[in-house]
């Protein structure tokens, strides 16, 4: 009978065949495909770019020695004056009175000096013949030496009196360019205020306000090159003459004088200059900021281990570009760090590195 075995044979075909469906072929594994960049240590200088402006080595705040009323003002800011020009001058009369005064009371002591002379001289002549007393004679030399003594002291009050009078007139002791005015005409002012702000002529410097974390570092080169801001093919260089010892409470800044070689046309005073200036150069590395993750709260990358895996490595970040940061701690170079694709990964994943590096993408390239 045929029939029981061809269908035993059919069972056995098909639970072959289901058994078959059943077994599944394995799956390869995905690899997450990532670009690497072989660091190096390189030399790094940081440059910074500041802006300041041209002020004179020396200012002057000029001011009256005496108080009153201003009543005549012959400059304005922005002009050039001389040694010796009168700038202002206040109202005399109150201090003409004291010269007048002066002169009337040494005037008197002259006169009495005159009859105290001519008294003391009578006194010699009388004394050797024995018409006048030792006593008379001294009295007559005393009262002289007392008038001379209080003219002396009349003469010094008028010159005195004429010398207040002549601060009267506010005159500029060097030549210069005035920068700044304080006072107006009809203004009572008091001695040493303020009137008038002289640059005197000379030396230039640059002047910046520098944040006190960016002179940290020397730099490389002494000689600074400045430019002129709105202009800057007209520069000149220049040396770090001062720098102020304490931070400004204000701006939180520290004040910068760069003493100018030279002044070019166009560099006057007040005009706004640029200067970059470039740190001391130490050995970093520099990476893409796509390479820069977090480790809990520190700053970390991926790199690729001999096996083949992706591990998470702290490093220190010395400073953030545009685009690029550079790390100064962490790596010793040769590692292969993942700037692209390290989005997904964890510690001891295995990676497929790309062919291409990172800086050879045109839309990864390093800025």
């Amino acid at each position: 009978m045929a029939v029981p075995g061809l269908k035993v044979a059919m069972a056995l075909s098909v639970a072959l065949l289901l058994s078959a469906c059943d077994e599944k072929k394995p799956v390869p594994e995905f690899l997450p495909r990532v670009f690497v960049q072989v660091v190096k240590q390189e030399d790094f200088a940081a440059s910074v770019t500041l802006t300041g402006d041209i002020q004179a080595r020396v200012q002057t705040e000029l001011s009256f020695r005496v108080g009153g009323k201003i009543i005549q003002r012959t400059v304005d800011v922005g002009d050039h004056v001389t040694a010796k020009q009168v700038l202002a001058r206040l109202d005399p009369k109150d201090l003409q009175a004291n010269v007048d005064t002066a002169e009337a009371q040494v005037a008197a002591q002259q006169a009495l000096v005159k009859q105290n002379t001519a008294s003391f001289a009578r006194q010699q002549k009388l004394l050797p013949k024995g018409y006048t007393s030792q006593s008379e004679f001294d009295s007559a030399q005393a009262t002289l030496r007392s008038s001379q003594s209080a003219l002396a002291a009349a003469q010094a009050q008028l010159a005195n009196a004429k010398d207040q009078l002549s601060y009267t007139a506010l005159i500029a002791d060097a030549p210069g360019i005035i920068t700044e005015r304080q006072a107006e005409v009809g203004q009572v002012v008091q001695a040493t205020m303020p009137v008038f702000t002289l640059a005197r002529d000379g030396d230039r410097d640059a002047v910046f306000n520098v944040y006190e974390s960016l002179l940290a570092e020397k730099p490389r080169d002494q000689t600074i090159t400045l430019s002129l801001l709105d202009n800057p093919d007209i520069k000149t260089t220049g040396t770090v003459r001062e720098v102020t010892p304490a931070v400004s409470a204000q701006s939180g800044t520290v004040q910068v004088k760069v003493a100018l070689n030279s002044v070019p046309d166009g560099m006057q005073l007040g005009s706004v200059v640029s200067a970059t200036a470039k740190g001391s150069g130490k050995s970093v590395i520099e990476l893409p900021w796509s390479a820069l993750t977090k480790n809990i709260s520190e700053p970390a990358v991926w790199i690729v281990d001999d096996k083949g895996q992706a591990q998470l490595h702290t490093v220190t970040v010395g400073r953030y570009l545009t685009g690029r940061v550079i790390i100064n701690g962490g790596l010793k170079g040769g590692e292969k760090v993942i700037v692209a694709g390290g989005q997904l990964l964890h510690p001891g994943m295995e990676v497929e590195i790309a062919e291409n590096t990172y800086k050879d993408l045109t839309w990864g390239a390093k800025p």
